[in-house]
């Protein structure tokens, strides 16, 4: 049995066919099960490591389908309209879950049918059921309150007045079972009947495209993964023609023989076509993966998904068929880095819109964007941060924090300092321009965030620094403080 706090009590959360068969029951006292059978086995439940179980079961079914959904902490629910027929039909498909599961060692109910409703009804209390459409009501009307998924406070209620199966709610008045019990008990109903839409959310998006491949004999070495890539990536080809794109990220999902799964991901800088260019980015991807690609008794199905596409722009190329598109050698080795050591490994600045110059740029993964003509253009999308001010007033060098300088003296109270001492070194400064005052940005900082005055200035060796007065004069009771921010050329 496992056993979880509830109200300060711990509590039967889960057992199996042998404590049901004494008389135990979820929601039991633990003292009590004790008492009862003292040699029963008891464990702590582990909320977090049944979850990841439950998320792994949901990678291996994307083997059926790839809209999969968590239904609570014990159940998934798989759509898998359109896809029965892959696998022979619905018995079969039922069957092979099943069958696969068992090996793997689960104990798991299944039940098929027309609504999320009365699959999950015919899944807890018929397993294995396939309900036929149409025979919703005659299948649901034996069954206890519970296998309409409403509310327990809501069950006891029905329970109470003589209401004990389903069957009961649907030949009872449905007006006063509204009145007196909510409007969700009849949806909960007519979910069940197919009388109403319930949509599954997936956990994952599902691909625009993509190919597999189920093998007879499971692959283990990384040399054949990348063939198999090879030829599922050839597959892509005419589709991604035939829609006029190309592939910007892909993804590789192994299915090993034992239920587990890997997924590897790589992306490209510009749209790609080339069965030879992805299998040489998986090829990257996977000497990356190395050490962590544990392959077990062997992948049984290998599976290569587009999960972003873009518009392909077709390349001029010479009389012998060599393209001359500009940067595609740079765009190929920053794939080929990014697939290998991962998407920081190249990083670029790009401005951001902000006026306070340590938040004004960041780093984000290379990329190449690219023109109508197909060659490399400088991402202008963002707007200058500071408006109207020349990025030549700003330093070549920004320090990622303000360093504090001590002024020695300052010709006015509000003008550049005379002298500063910063990292052990004082410097006279011979010339200076300023202030340009910026301010807080009101929306994220602290409203007592100080005011800065920027004032760029030259020493007697003709060094130039950027420096700012954080503060004002005889506005507070603390003197104003001053810092260095950057360095010119």
């Amino acid at each position: 049995m496992v056993s979880r706090r509830e109200n300060n009590a711990q509590r039967i959360a889960a057992l199996d066919e042998r404590a049901e068969a004494l008389g135990l029951k979820p929601g039991l006292g633990i003292a009590d099960a004790r008492a009862m059978h003292p040699d029963v086995e008891i464990v702590d439940a582990q909320p977090q490591a049944d979850r990841r179980l439950l998320e792994s079961l949901a990678d291996w079914c994307d083997r059926y389908t790839p809209l999969v959904a968590l239904d609570g902490s014990d159940g998934l629910f798989l759509d898998i309209t359109g896809c029965a027929h892959l696998f022979g039909n619905e018995k079969r498909m039922l069957d092979d879950i099943l069958s696969r599961l068992f090996h793997q060692g689960f104990d798991a109910r299944a039940g098929l049918g027309a609504s999320p409703g009365i699959a999950w009804a015919a899944a807890r209390f018929l397993s294995p059921a396939i309900v036929p459409p149409g025979e919703e009501g005659e299948t649901l009307a034996p069954l206890p309150l519970a296998a309409l998924r409403i509310a327990p406070a809501v069950r006891a209620g029905l329970e109470s007045v003589g209401l004990k199966t389903a069957g009961a709610i649907m030949a009872a008045p449905r007006a006063p079972l509204a009145r007196r019990f909510g409007a969700a008990l009849l949806t909960r109903l007519d979910q069940a009947l197919d009388r109403a839409e319930e949509a599954i959310t997936p956990r994952l998006p599902v691909p625009p495209l993509s190919v597999e491949r189920h093998l007879a004999e499971p692959v283990v070495l990384a040399d054949d993964i990348e063939r198999l890539v090879g030829l599922l990536a050839a597959s892509l080809r005419a589709e991604l023609e035939r829609r006029g794109e190309g592939a910007h990220v892909l993804q590789l999902a192994l299915f090993r023989v034992d239920g587990a799964m890997q997924r590897l991901a790589v992306g490209a800088a510009r749209p790609l076509r080339d069965p030879a260019l992805i299998e040489r980015l998986f090829r990257e991807r996977l000497a990356a993966f190395e050490d962590r690609l544990d392959a077990g008794c062997g992948f049984e199905l290998v599976r290569l998904s587009v999960l972003k596409a873009a518009p392909f722009a077709l390349e001029q190329t010479d009389l012998a068929g060599a393209s001359t598109a500009a940067g595609e050698d740079l765009a190929l080795f920053t794939d080929r880095v990014r697939a290998r050591l991962g998407e920081t490994a190249l990083l670029r600045p790009v401005l951001v819109e902000s006026h306070r110059p340590e938040r004004a740029a960041a780093f984000v993964a290379a990329e190449m964007p690219e023109g109508r003509d197909g060659r490399a253009r400088p991402d202008n999308s963002a707007p200058d941060p500071a408006g109207t001010v020349d990025m030549a007033d700003r330093p070549i060098r920004l320090f990622r924090h303000p360093e504090p300088v001590d002024v020695v003296a300052a010709e006015v109270p509000e003008g550049p300092p005379l002298r500063f001492r910063w990292r052990r070194a004082v410097h006279r400064v011979a010339r200076a321009e300023g202030p340009e005052r910026i301010a807080a940005e009101w929306w994220r900082d602290p409203q007592d965030m100080p005011t800065r005055d920027y004032f760029r200035v030259e020493d007697d060796d003709g060094r130039r620094y950027w420096l700012f007065r954080q503060g004002f004069y005889g506005a507070a009771e603390t003197m104003p403080r001053w810092f260095v921010h950057g360095v010119f050329a």
